[in-house]
């Protein structure tokens, strides 16, 4: 997809521009559904998902063939505080691993036949300290929306974004404190699985990151340029460039959930085109998929991040979608209706 960013400006305007969900296929799909071999209600949230999925994808019996999965990865200038239990460095080996395909969320891609592309946005050029000031510039901002939004191929039925980075889950709890209020601790977890006292220092930095940028908080994108990382904003770039082609998109863990959260808050009606794939591990993820208003496809303990648990959820969403357009009506098979 081709659109692209000079400012947050112009961003802006694109996000209060965008299309909506076809109310005429949505009526279609459950009009069809109404008239599936099975009980009313027998497959439970399979036929919301389903039916949700028709009217974004604009059909009554939508297919569900090409699946896309982008892990965007960046680095932040609070990894130099120690705020992970990993070093800096392993951004940049981690996004090896992907393109060689020894990650997790490879076989995931494999499993349900999605296509995978990996995004190095700037490794070599961590964002800045943001207890010290902003995270990034406009310009810098506005460069990795861009990197997101033209990573989604136009040609995709289905989007799960993911991530790569180093200090990232520091990032992810100051920008839900910042949109949602409470104190750090309310939204900082253990990351990457440090000990207490490392906990006790990420959300000191979360404190400070918010002190230091308190003037220009009120605004959710403000937030995402000073507390945010290039691969966080790169997934609300790619998050939006899906709603702008009516590509429905299946949100990963805390780190996702936050980078959705800003366009949540900037722009109300913003995430309707998505879903929530997991509950995650990380302890403040189920409080912000709340104030998001996504209850999760699954919770099965997952922390890793790269898109891991929206893959699997991706079993989920086809699974829906076969059996609403797969299934045989009542008159098709010949069977009587209750």
């Amino acid at each position: 997809m081709t659109q692209s960013f000079t400012t947050i400006a112009q961003f802006r305007a694109t996000l209060q521009s965008m299309p909506f969900t076809s109310n005429a296929a949505e009526a279609a799909a459950r009009e069809r559904n109404g008239q599936l071999t099975k009980p009313p209600g027998a497959l439970g949230r399979l036929e919301d998902l389903a039916i949700w999925y028709a009217g974004w994808r604009g059909t009554g019996r939508p297919r569900l063939d090409h699946p896309q999965i982008i892990v965007f990865a960046g680095n932040h200038g609070i990894a130099a505080r120690g705020v992970s239990a990993f070093p800096a460095e392993v951004t940049a080996q981690m996004v090896h691993n992907f393109r060689a395909g020894g990650a997790a969320i490879n076989q995931m891609a494999r499993c349900f036949g999605a296509t995978m592309t990996v995004h190095a946005l700037e490794l070599d050029r961590p964002t800045a300290d943001f207890t010290q000031g902003p995270a990034m510039s406009g310009a810098e901002l506005a460069a990795a929306l861009t990197a997101g939004w033209q990573a989604v191929d136009a040609t995709t039925d289905l989007l799960v974004v993911g991530e790569m980075g180093i200090g990232n889950t520091t990032s992810a709890a100051a920008i839900a404190t910042a949109l949602f209020g409470g104190g750090a601790a309310d939204w900082t977890g253990r990351g990457t699985g440090v000990d207490d006292a490392g906990l006790a220092l990420k959300t000191r930095v979360v404190t400070e990151g918010l002190a230091a940028n308190a003037a220009v908080l009120g605004d959710p994108l403000e937030v995402l340029r000073c507390l945010g990382g290039r691969e966080v904003a790169a997934m609300a770039g790619a998050i939006a460039a899906a709603r702008a082609a009516r590509i429905p998109v299946i949100l990963d863990g805390f780190i996702c959930s936050a980078a959705a959260a800003v366009l949540h808050q900037a722009e109300p009606g913003a995430l309707d085109h998505a879903v929530a794939g997991h509950l995650s591990a990380e302890g403040a993820h189920g409080p912000l998929l709340a104030r998001l208003g996504k209850e999760p496809l699954l919770s099965l303990g997952l922390r890793l991040g790269e898109g891991s648990g929206a893959a699997l959820a991706i079993g989920v969403l086809k699974a829906a979608v076969a059996c609403h357009s797969g299934m045989a009506t009542f008159a098709e098979a010949g069977v009587a209706a209750g």
